[in-house]
């Protein structure tokens, strides 16, 4: 059992990611109508339209007109994740997690990480891309981003096959190994910068407890988003920055129980 306590939430984690996209492999493949299409636009049993706003915002941006049907499934994932579940589409969803996650484990196993540091680089550089990808929306009458985005290359490869895709996802990979430690989905990807400004108060937050904390820092030490922890060895309250993407790696690394997920404004019992 504590040996599943200490990877349940990687294992959640990685059943909803692959879960999803074999759904969209059965929509497109099998006709399964249980999701169909893709991380930008999708149908959930063929009735209920799902639509990154994101997208939407850069659609929006090139001066295209978006149907209300679109614009109200990007209303919906917004205020789901907005509202509910913080930043959970970046580690729960985003198939290129696995693949940045991958080359962060390969990146400790190998001492890279000990060896060196890597290049420094803000992680303010994601809000700097949102706003790149959507000035070139409007001056290029594109959505910018979705053109090149390594997310939706993984996604369609997987599903018709990768093409050259491969390269773009390659480079992500060595980009995290070689380069910054959590280096795309923690300082570059715009869509991952987009959830952090739109979930700072979403309801879905680990909470802290500095009673039973002996501040061994393992939290800090595997969290992708270590600036999110402020508050380790100091006081008791939930994570409340947006940047979390509540993946839980300090949940199952903590011996002491001193963190778990509950809800922003209820105090939590450990």
């Amino acid at each position: 059992m504590g040996g599943f306590r200490k990877y349940k939430f990687l294992l959640l984690r990685r059943t909803t990611q692959i879960g999803t996209m074999l759904l969209f492999i059965g929509g497109s493949m099998f006709g399964w109508q249980v999701l169909r299409g893709n991380l930008s636009t999708s149908k959930v049993f063929d009735a209920v339209t799902l639509t990154d706003p994101y997208a939407i915002l850069q659609i929006i941006s090139a001066g295209r007109i978006v149907a209300p049907e679109a614009l109200i499934g990007g209303l919906i994932v917004m205020l789901f994740f907005g509202l509910l579940a913080g930043r959970a589409f970046c580690s729960w969803i985003c198939p290129l997690n696995m693949v940045t996650d991958a080359a962060n484990w390969l990146r400790t196993k190998t001492g890279i990480d000990a060896r060196s540091k890597g290049l420094e680089m803000s992680r303010r550089v994601r809000y700097w891309a949102i706003g790149v990808s959507l000035a070139v929306s409007f001056f290029s009458g594109i959505a910018a981003f979705e053109w090149i985005s390594p997310i939706s290359m993984l996604h369609r490869g997987i599903i018709f096959g990768m093409g050259m895709g491969w390269v773009m996802v390659l480079s992500v990979f060595l980009f995290d190994l070689f380069m910054v430690k959590h280096g795309f989905c923690g300082h570059v990807c715009p869509l991952g910068g987009f959830y952090s400004l739109i979930t700072n108060f979403s309801l879905i937050r680990v909470n802290y407890s500095l009673e039973r904390c002996t501040l061994c820092m393992k939290c800090l030490d595997i969290c992708p988003e270590r600036q999110v922890l402020p508050m380790i060895g100091k006081l008791s309250r939930p994570v409340t920055s947006g940047e979390c993407t509540n993946c839980a790696r300090c949940i199952e690394v903590c011996d002491d129980r001193a963190l778990k997920f509950g809800m922003r404004f209820v105090p939590g019992k450990h």
